[in-house]
């Protein structure tokens, strides 16, 4: 599933699709603003990818302490300011799809 079909399926099923792997299963929880549910779907997930969405999670909280820490552990930079969380999102999901 491209990162693209994923954010769609997100925005209009009630449920993830079943096809999803692990990485994605989370980030359509966190598209579909299921931040709690995100957030305990990737700290199962293995490194580096699971601490790269757990760093984009504490960054989209505010916790931007915490996020550094993530992003740290997943061997990335915390963009900048002006990256958005919906540009990250999408860098994230492209990546990892």
């Amino acid at each position: 599933m491209t990162a693209d079909e994923l954010a769609q399926s997100a925005r209009r099923d009630a449920a993830p699709p079943a096809v999803l792997s692990p990485t994605q299963h989370a980030l359509w929880l966190a598209r579909a603003g299921r931040w709690h549910d995100a957030h305990d779907c990737c700290q199962d997930l293995p490194d580096p990818e699971g601490a790269w969405i757990h760093a984009y999670l504490h960054r989209e909280e505010g916790d931007l302490g915490n996020a550094s820490y993530w992003y740290h552990r997943a061997g990335r930079k915390m963009p900048a300011s002006s990256v958005t969380l919906e540009e990250e999102w999408i860098r994230i999901a492209s990546a990892l799809s």
